[in-house]
This record gives C-alpha cells, structure tokens and sequence, in this order.
C-alpha cells in the first residue's frame, strides 16, 4: 500500500513536471529593426508571423512648422517578405488593420520613436522633435491637407501644346536653312 502511494505521487510529481515543461511561454516571434528605404531610419520592419511575414512602416517626417518635426503617419504600410531572413523585402500593401494592430505594441512603439527622432535629427537638425503617437484606429486618420493646384501647375490643352511645339520647331529649322545659305556665299 505505501509502495502504491510513493508511486501514485511520483506519477504525480513527474506529470507536474512534465506539463510545467510543456507550458513554457513560447518565444515570441515579433522581431522589429529598421529596413530602410530611400535613406537611413525611414522605414521599419515588423516581422509579426513566424514564416518571416509581417509589415515594412514607411516612416515620414513633418517639417511643415520650420521649429518643429513630428512623425507623419502613413496607415498603407508594405506587406514584408523574408523578415527572418538575410534579404527581406518589401510589395504591395498589407491591409490596414495590421498597421493598427502593430503600432499598438509597446516594442513597436518604442522602435518607431527612435527611427522617426533619428529621421527628424537627419532631415531638420535645428527643429525640436515632437512625438505624436500612430493612430491605432480608422477614425483617427488624418488626411493629408495638399496646397491646391495653381495655375501655372496644371497642363496645356495638348492641341495648344502641339501648335507651340510645331512652332519652335519651325522656327528652328528657318533659322537653320537661313545659317546654311548665308554660310555657303
């Protein structure tokens, strides 16, 4: 009977350990670090799927007060490819709710931060970096305000456009003829 007892509690002891073992958190297998784009800290990656997906931030800077630099905000961030690997990429466009999703993260956030101060240091050195943080929800987008097309922006009628064209290169060509001959005499 006492041996039935001592091996019911190394039964249970082993099945304690056992499922202890098991029920490990998982390492995580979010890795943020900067993918730059065009020029140093202007784009992060998120590789937030284990297969080396996740999403490539395009990150913008503010400069609209000469003072002061703020992040700009672009929800339409690039599907990434091969995160995991020694060449990730970036195409097409992952949809917005993973953005969201993502800059939720205080991991994200904090990486955000120092590549967007960096890009601000690079493109304003005398302005004060403001932090503002992404939105995390469709309702707190912003639209960009664009200046709206002057005049002198917009094109020609083509047919206007043409004439012109044909004009120059008439007088080009009169002008041409008119060199040759008074170069032969």
């Amino acid at each position: 009977m006492l041996r039935r007892a001592q091996a019911g509690r190394i039964s249970v002891v082993t099945l304690a350990l056992v499922l202890t073992a098991c029920s490990k958190p998982q390492p995580s297998t979010w890795k943020v670090f900067p993918l730059q784009r065009r020029m140093p800290h202007d784009g992060l990656a998120v590789v937030s799927q284990p297969d080396g997906y996740g999403l490539h931030l395009f990150l913008e800077t503010n400069t609209d007060d000469p003072a002061e630099c703020t992040p700009r905000w672009f929800p339409d961030a690039a599907r990434l490819f091969n995160g995991n690997g020694t060449a990730p990429f970036s195409a097409g466009l992952a949809p917005r709710e993973e953005f969201f999703a993502v800059v939720r993260r205080s991991d994200v956030l904090q990486a955000l931060q120092t590549q967007l101060k960096a890009l601000c240091q690079q493109r304003a050195p005398q302005a004060r970096w403001r932090w503002t943080p992404p939105p995390t929800d469709a309702s707190e987008l912003m639209p960009v305000q664009l200046p709206a097309y002057q005049r002198r922006d917009l094109l020609r009628d083509p047919a206007e456009e043409k004439r012109l064209e044909n004009e120059l290169l008439d007088d080009a060509q009169k002008r041409s003829q008119t060199n040759g001959s008074a170069s032969r005499q």
